[in-house]
């Protein structure tokens, strides 16, 4: 009876099949739920069926139709029969215009561990099926429908951390099956307004007050999506778990000397703040410290909703200790960035040599003053002399 089976299927699509069962070998059999894997990637979501168990229900890689999109070649499977086992593969850009059908859903949810601070975190989840297609021409058929679901979750906020001050950017790779964008991110430190220079950070540090120009920018990005940083601030440790740290931007408040220049406007984020000290350091030649920013990628359609301030949660302009851990989020490894004491102390010789100096200054002033004091004493005891001796002649 199984036997019959299959020679029926095997009929039904006769001259369609790329593979045979026996090319299959022991991947010939009944679907299961593991049939398909899913990579979801920055720029684009990959999708890889088993074709043995296609095969084995009646189809092919030609009659699997990601979501009902039969007509274009770019929505289309191809056949990887070097994979092992064979797969059919499917491959689509993330733009929603062209994503083959799959349906995008954005959801919002209140932060949680270094994200606590807001009220609104976003997640965009991105879906389809890939169903087969029966070309079985009567009243009945034989072959089982096939349908296999994907779906990727990438989260739209992440914490962004100075990679290296000194290069003029960087990336990480992901590989995830929930998806994440944060490869496309990175942050650049320039010295002019023009962000055409990267700054070096030199070994002594930079001089006090020196303009910084930091831009977060998103690289190899779908357009439908803007960078909007929603905080950025400096801490003393890479870490910024339980570390002293100190506010540049906060929701609807920043610190007085910082400048933003764009922010959820493009794929690009702009603001500069002159190189300060932690009073923490004050004793040290070089305060050295790090930057990070929590990046939201928001909708282009509602980027401007998160610049609202009665619709984000703020946090007051401080220097304290961070309570919240960071295990949830990604970070990068960031880079120092070091500024220089504004008056270098003096090297151990040069003390020792103006301690000596101003010593011998002082007994000189202090000499000084004792021969004065010796000759005005000396001139008085004279004149009362001159006196006395005056007065002894008239008495005789």
């Amino acid at each position: 009876m199984v036997l019959l089976s299959l020679l029926i299927l095997g009929a039904l699509v006769k001259g369609h099949l790329a593979l045979t069962a026996s090319e299959c070998g022991s991947y010939y059999r009944l679907p299961a739920y593991t049939d398909i894997s899913v990579y979801c990637g920055t720029e684009s979501i990959k999708l890889a069926i088993q074709v043995c168990p296609v095969i084995y229900t009646g189809y092919n890689e030609s009659l699997l139709i990601l979501n009902k999109i039969a007509n274009d070649p770019l929505c289309r499977g191809t056949l990887d029969a070097t994979a092992n086992p064979p797969v059919v593969r499917f491959s689509f850009p993330l733009r929603q215009l062209d994503a083959c059908g799959s349906i995008f859903r954005t959801t919002s949810a209140p932060g949680t561990g270094i994200f606590s601070d807001f009220s609104n975190i976003q997640t965009v989840n991105i879906s389809g099926v890939v169903r087969s297609f029966d070309p079985t021409i009567g009243t009945v058929t034989y072959n089982a429908e096939l349908s296999y679901f994907y779906s990727c979750a990438y989260p739209l906020e992440y914490l962004i951390n100075n990679t290296q001050v000194d290069v003029s950017s960087s990336s990480i790779a992901v590989i995830d099956n929930n998806g994440s964008f944060i490869s496309t991110l990175s942050m650049q430190l320039f010295k002019d307004v023009n962000y055409t220079t990267p700054l070096v950070i030199p070994a002594i540090g930079v001089e006090l007050r020196t303009r910084i120009y930091v831009q977060v920018i998103a690289a190899n990005l779908t357009s439908q999506y803007h960078v909007l940083l929603d905080r950025c601030y400096a801490s003393i440790s890479a870490l910024p778990t339980n570390s002293t740290f100190f506010n540049l931007f906060v929701p609807c408040s920043q610190d007085q000397f910082t400048t933003m220049l764009e922010n959820g406007n493009s794929q690009k984020a702009r603001f500069s703040f002159p190189a300060f000290r932690f009073v923490e350091q004050q004793n040290q030649t070089i305060s050295t410290y790090y930057l990070h920013c929590i990046t939201r990628l928001c909708e282009t359609s509602t980027c401007a909703q998160f610049k609202q301030c009665n619709r984000r949660r703020r946090r007051e302009i401080q220097t304290t200790t961070i309570k919240d851990g960071v295990s949830d989020t990604t970070l990068i490894t960031s880079g120092p960035i070091k500024t220089a004491s504004e008056t270098p102390l003096a090297t151990k010789d040069q003390a020792v040599s103006s301690a000596q100096k101003d010593s011998g200054n002082g007994a000189s002033v202090g000499l000084g003053i004792a021969l004065a004091v010796l000759v005005i004493v000396g001139t008085v005891a004279a004149l009362m002399a001159v006196s006395f001796y005056r007065k002894l002649r008239m008495l005789r």
